[in-house]
């Protein structure tokens, strides 16, 4: 490529970007063909979503089934790419059902938007911050009436005086309601507005202005109770224990283990429109907000010997705004969930996490996650490979029982079947 300094790139369309990226990298017709697939959203939709859009990234997206959650049941949609995610947590689902299925809940949709600003005199700031509560929050709640008919808005403040290399400051939390709405949009603008007020009451010099995505005041519980014969008996209970506690003293592991969970989380997230990366950030701070990283999870033992699983991590998800509304699959799978609330959502996505979370568990702590997860992988190998059809499977059974899945090996046997066939 000889240079990514493109003037005007932006003022392009659709088409004409992509003519100049394909010129720039030599990029191949079957390329450019899979670039500009269009499906559920069209090239005009994509220009508008996103900034410099030359065309559209597909990710598969299935349906888990059996979860059974607060006594209803729910088809879940996931988007993702990673084999095995999608049957480990309807696996998981299906053994919580025997139990009772999950129960979930969640706290009010509060969000946390963060003033920050640096001044002489930090205890007087916070003192005249706090003692014109009132005022800040009025004049927050005057940028979103419609958020506030529906019972939410910014409904308190906190001030911190935190230590840093560059001196003192004064951080301001703006709490929001955010109801259904995930609230960046509200929260960031309700703390534009009142920043002026603030640096007016205490002389300071405001700096940053946003939301937090630690919502730790917006989380998402959800509980289920694992028989221990459908888990393959009593060893199986305490191996899974064992596991928890490996990732409850080791970071190292509580990493993997927390990023099993959000396979399960992130997926639906994605689905149904919302911030992943958002979620993610927000999840991760929160398994760090002890001092330590630590598994989002618990589990323990209960007096009949099954397996009681917990999950506990903060989610801020819309059902309105957003992609979730202008994304037509997002859309789609949203009428498929028949989710009437942000807080519903938020109780799907906590039990998911944690059957995901119980599904890899298992699979570590009795098989190890091979077995399942490569005989899975194993078909994209086929494929990549050049199989099509029936010859897929076949592939995949010799490839498996030989427990040798490479891309290589699978041309090998691909070649050996097309001689039979030619026979």
């Amino acid at each position: 490529m000889s240079t990514s300094r493109i003037t005007g790139f932006y003022k392009l369309d659709v088409q004409e970007r992509l003519s100049v990226v394909k010129k720039l990298t030599h990029l191949d017709e079957v390329s450019i063909d899979s670039i500009s697939k269009t499906g559920a959203l069209s090239v005009d939709q994509v220009d508008k979503m996103v900034e410099n859009a030359i065309g559209i990234m597909e990710v598969p997206l299935g349906i888990a089934t059996n979860f059974l959650i607060n006594g209803k049941d729910y088809l879940i949609p996931m988007a993702t790419e990673e084999p095995s995610v999608i049957a480990a947590a309807s696996n998981a689902a299906k053994i919580a059902r025997e139990k009772g299925g999950f129960s979930a809940s969640t706290t009010e949709p509060i969000m946390i938007g963060q003033i920050q600003m640096m001044c002489e005199t930090p205890e007087e700031a916070k003192s005249a911050i706090l003692g014109a509560k009132e005022e800040i929050l009025a004049l927050a709640n005057e940028q979103n009436p419609v958020l506030v008919k529906f019972g939410g808005g910014a409904k308190d403040i906190e001030v911190r005086i935190i230590e840093t290399p560059a001196g003192k400051m004064v951080v301001t939390h703006l709490m929001v309601d955010c109801r259904d709405a995930m609230g960046a949009n509200a929260v960031n603008t309700m703390c534009e507005v009142v920043a002026p007020l603030i640096e007016k009451l205490t002389t300071g010099k405001v700096y940053l202005r946003i939301i937090s995505n630690l919502a730790v005041k917006r989380l998402a519980r959800a509980k289920a109770t694992f028989s221990k014969e459908a888990l393959g008996g009593e060893d199986a209970v305490d191996s899974v224990i064992i596991a928890q506690r490996f990732a409850e003293a080791d970071a190292y592991r509580a990493a993997t283990h927390n990023k099993g969970i959000m396979n399960g989380t992130s997926a639906v997230a994605l689905a149904t429109g919302n911030d992943t990366r958002a979620i993610e950030a927000g999840a991760h701070a929160y398994a760090s907000f002890s001092g330590r990283y630590r598994p989002l999870t618990t589990y323990e033992k209960n007096k009949d010997g099954d397996l009681v699983g917990a999950i506990e991590l903060p989610i801020a998800v819309g059902t309105v705004g957003g992609a979730t509304k202008v994304h037509p699959t997002a859309i789609a799978n949203m009428k498929i969930l028949g989710v009437k609330t942000a807080s519903e959502l938020a109780q799907i996505m906590a039990s998911v996490g944690l059957a995901q979370n119980l599904a890899a568990l298992k699979a570590l702590s009795t098989e190890g996650i091979q077995r399942g997860h490569m005989s899975l992988h194993a078909r994209n190998i086929a494929v990549v490979a050049g199989a099509t059809g029936d010859l897929v499977e076949e592939v995949v059974r010799i490839m498996t029982e030989e427990g040798k899945i490479r891309v290589e090996r699978a041309k090998e046997i691909l070649k050996g079947l097309s001689k039979k066939g030619q026979k």
